[in-house]
């Protein structure tokens, strides 16, 4: 999208003799065009900061806009204000889109400026222009119901209109490869799809007790996952520290959307449950916590009888013991070395287990009991 920012902007150079700027309606730089003049003064300090730090100040943006720009249809011109910063005169290219104004291209004027015709010409490449700022708007915004729509529908008639509804906004990019990504918990509103630039979509959607941040990525290849972990580092960003990330299995087309969502919410709650999963999980990593998270969730869940002596506070160090050894296979040895203990001290810890469960650690559905039982109090 940025080349074609680009192209358009080179475009108007070329058509006006003069290097253009465009910025968005909020004054942020999207695009500029070469300069090659060997006139200092045609680098003010206004456009050498755009161009610097990609923005506007709020006090360049007021002076500008007193000028009528954003109701303007048609070029305005803008004399030199050198107590402003402004050593230049400027001429404004209102770019907008059925009405509404969504940034403006900007233009150093000279002495004599560009002629009617070829300012009318400039006119309609900024409409071009126009015309791509909505549809990158409307991808950012319409495409959050459209997305969230899918991942709470029922199945049915209902899910499959909401899939629809999706491809057909996605156009090209439905049937193309992706993940989806969640974050939870999700503290605010569905930002921008540009905060993540390899999102289709993002929709803030109920999710395991909280709310969550859906993003649906782009992938290049099956094998590659870099941008999803991208995208979900940049949502945790805004989402805090507290919050973590899953990614889903990478599919093709919408048919499984829902299917990736639970995957994607169900990583995140592992990740949360283990800290070995780090900040961002992968489904396909997390275990046995694909089968726990896919029970039923009570409001308060309630542990097992037999292992709720075992979750109290006053028994965290036999919990933490049980857990490891059952992680390890049983294996007394590689147990002992994870917790640093001696053998005859993990023997006893493992006799208290026994004790305070009634459950036999050497019968194998005790032992999956107890360990689903565990996995299950992080969640």
């Amino acid at each position: 999208m940025k080349g074609d920012y680009q192209e358009l902007v080179d475009e108007i150079s070329a058509l006006l003799g003069a290097p253009a700027t465009l910025e968005n309606r909020d004054f942020g730089l999207v695009a500029f065009g070469a300069h090659d003049s060997d006139d200092d003064t045609a680098m003010d300090p206004v456009r050498t900061r755009s161009i610097l730090t990609r923005r506007s100040t709020p006090a360049v943006r007021a002076w500008f806009e007193g000028f009528g720009i954003t109701r303007a249809t048609g070029p305005v011109r803008i004399p030199a204000a050198p107590e402003a910063g402004v050593f230049r005169d400027r001429i404004c290219l209102p770019v907008r889109h059925r009405g509404v104004v969504l940034g403006y291209v900007w233009l150093l004027d000279a002495d004599p400026g560009p002629a009617d015709g070829q300012l009318t010409a400039a006119m309609d490449v900024a409409a071009r222009i126009g015309a791509l700022l909505a549809d990158e708007a409307r991808a950012g915004t319409d495409l959050s119901r459209e997305f969230g729509s899918v991942l709470v529908a029922d199945h049915g008639w209902q899910r499959d209109m909401a899939v629809a509804a999706l491809h057909e906004a996605l156009g090209a990019d439905a049937d193309g490869l992706h993940t989806v990504v969640g974050v939870t918990p999700w503290p605010g509103e569905t930002p921008s799809v540009r905060t993540v630039p390899s999102a289709a979509a993002l929709a803030a959607v109920p999710g395991a007790g909280t709310q969550a941040l859906a993003a649906l990525v782009r992938l290049r290849s099956p094998e590659s996952l870099d941008p999803a972990t991208t995208a979900a580092e940049r949502l945790r960003a805004l989402a805090g520290p507290a919050s973590t990330g899953g990614l889903a299995v990478p599919r093709r087309g919408l048919a499984e959307l829902a299917d990736s969502w639970h995957e994607a919410l169900s990583a995140a709650r592992a990740a949360a449950a283990e800290a070995r999963f780090g900040p961002v999980a992968d489904w396909s990593a997390i275990g046995p916590y694909r089968l726990l998270t896919s029970l039923p969730r009570a409001p308060e869940p309630a542990p097992d009888p037999a292992v709720r002596p075992l979750l109290t506070p006053a028994h965290t160090e036999l919990a933490r013991t049980a857990e490891v050894f059952l992680d390890r296979a049983g294996q007394a040895g590689r147990t002992a070395t994870e917790l640093g203990i001696h053998r005859q001290t993990l023997y006893y810890r493992l006799g208290r287990v026994q004790q305070l469960t009634g459950l036999d650690l050497n019968d194998g559905e005790d032992r999956l009991l107890l360990h689903m039982a565990l996995k299950r109090a992080r969640l």
